[in-house]
């Protein structure tokens, strides 16, 4: 029985997609043992010191950062942005949400910042 050209491309193209498919499961399952994503946003007029699981760093003001983290993750910040007070804040992160710094609208001086997760429903 001969295989015919138009037989030979739609079995070529099942195996194209086939390997795609499991590439594609390759990566979910990778993504889920190594971790995953967040995506922090600073729309403030000025820097932010964050750390995620331990590790600090800062975020330039109107600067958007994509960081690895290892199964979710913590993020911990200062909520005051004047020198002289700290009040740290503890968020637990989720991977793939994009996450915003801004000024806290509940906190009258302006001297507070909160942070938003821009995919909550």
């Amino acid at each position: 029985m001969a295989m015919t050209l138009e037989k030979a491309l739609l079995n070529n193209q099942s195996i194209l997609q086939n390997f795609a498919l499991g590439e594609e499961i390759d990566e979910q399952a990778a993504e889920i043992i190594s971790g995953g994503y967040v995506t922090i946003k600073n729309t403030t007029n000025q820097p932010v010191t964050y750390s995620i699981d331990g590790v600090s760093t800062v975020i330039k003001a109107g600067a958007t950062q994509r960081i690895v983290t290892q199964l979710d993750g913590e993020l911990r910040f200062d909520r005051d942005i004047r020198d002289e007070r700290v009040r740290v804040r503890d968020y637990d992160l989720e991977d793939g949400h994009t996450y915003e710094f801004k000024r806290d609208p509940q906190n009258s001086s302006g001297n507070w910042i909160d942070i938003y997760d821009q995919d909550w429903d």
